[in-house]
């Protein structure tokens, strides 16, 4: 007979690989000293992980609020400035079109001594013998005579004192003008400054209640803005249909042309017939006025009513950002409590094992022999 090699079986050869593998493990896990003598509290530390794990999702949120909160306030604050830039752009340029229009150097009073076509348009001292202006000793006049070059002077003097303060004035005027201005702006500047520093401290103070109640308090003032915008549109739109009408109706364009009308043309009235407005009209025009003034009243009330509205959700907001802060700082302060508290039991309770080891069990001390019979096998 021919020797034969014999194949293994592969589920059998399987199961002694995977006897094998359970045996490798099973002796790292007996073998680790410190494993099998202190031991580790796994499903303590896991939850350990999984709470810091949350505690830091939640502050990565909250920092992430406070972020966009910081960069809407920044958006925010770019707007006004750039309000204020708009406005006081708009505010130069008018300056500069009312002195064109109004303030032109020939409306001054000094233009006559100023202006460069004043000889050209000066009448010539006499025209000819025969000139009017001239009295009777006109022929005595000779050339480079001046008889009241005294009083001239006096008054050329005069009216040289007179501009110059009327131009030191208008310096002093200007340079207080100009430093008007410049409180202005630095009192904006200072105020600008002021409001950043206060919503940043609004910023680190709120917590995610008053975002939540200041974006409810916002929609309700859109949707309020909305509904106020609407009304006022729809009032201006029936105030002018209704002064449409009442000028298309009124006593004014519809004049008895029996009593008022002019043999001169259908176009011209009698001025001495026409009687003016009746009692009526006038009672009306004071009615209008006198409504007109309780809608201003009755406006301004609900300004202030919104404005003591907003303080008052401002006050909530920062007072539950506050209460929010105190809660997590006593939950912070009672987490490390129980954890100092955990860890000194813990403490204890190892040095008591250590105490127990040294006295109770390792009282004898063991032969090299002893110790050669360990780590051989798990078993």
């Amino acid at each position: 007979m021919y020797k034969v090699d014999i194949q293994p079986d592969l589920k059998e050869a399987a199961a002694i690989e995977a006897r094998r593998n359970r045996e490798e493990s099973r002796k790292s896990r007996i073998f680790n000293i410190r494993y099998r003598k202190i031991g580790v509290d796994v499903e303590g530390l896991k939850k350990q992980v999984e709470e810091r794990k949350l505690r830091e999702d939640a502050e990565k949120r909250r920092d992430e609020a406070f972020d966009a909160d910081r960069v809407q306030y920044d958006r925010i604050a770019q707007m006004l400035e750039q309000e204020e830039q708009q406005r006081r752009k708009k505010l130069n340029e008018a300056l500069v079109e009312f002195w064109k229009q109004e303030q032109q150097p020939s409306t001054r009073r000094e233009w006559d001594i100023q202006d460069p076509e004043a000889i050209r348009k000066d009448h010539p001292a006499r025209v000819s013998d025969h000139d009017p202006r001239c009295g009777l000793a006109s022929m005595q006049r000779f050339a480079g005579e001046d008889l009241n070059v005294s009083a001239r002077l006096k008054l050329q003097k005069e009216q040289n004192k007179r501009a110059l303060e009327e131009q030191r004035k208008e310096r002093e005027r200007s340079l207080a003008d100009h430093r008007y201005a410049d409180t202005l702006e630095d009192k904006k500047r200072i105020e600008l400054d002021l409001r950043a520093l206060e919503l940043a401290r609004l910023e680190e103070e709120c917590r995610k209640a008053k975002a939540a109640a200041m974006a409810d308090f916002n929609r309700a003032k859109a949707a309020e803005v909305a509904e106020q915008q609407r009304l006022a549109q729809q009032r201006e739109q029936d105030d002018n249909y209704a002064e449409i009408h009442n000028h298309l109706t009124s006593d004014i364009l519809n004049e008895n042309p029996s009593t008022a009308k002019s043999f001169l043309g259908p176009h011209r009235v009698i001025t001495d017939r026409w009687k003016g407005m009746s009692p009526e009209q006038l009672a009306a025009v004071w009615k209008m006025q006198q409504e007109q003034c309780k809608e201003n009243q009755r406006l301004r009330g609900e300004e202030r009513q919104r404005d003591a509205e907003w303080d008052r959700q401002r006050e909530l907001a920062a007072r539950a950002g506050m209460a929010m802060e105190e809660q997590e700082q006593n939950f912070r302060l009672q987490l490390k409590k129980s954890l100092d508290a955990y860890n000194r039991e813990l403490a204890n309770a190892q040095k008591a094992n250590l105490r127990y080891l040294e006295k109770e069990v390792y009282t004898n001390t063991p032969t090299a022999q002893y110790h050669l019979q360990f780590n051989t096998s798990s078993r």
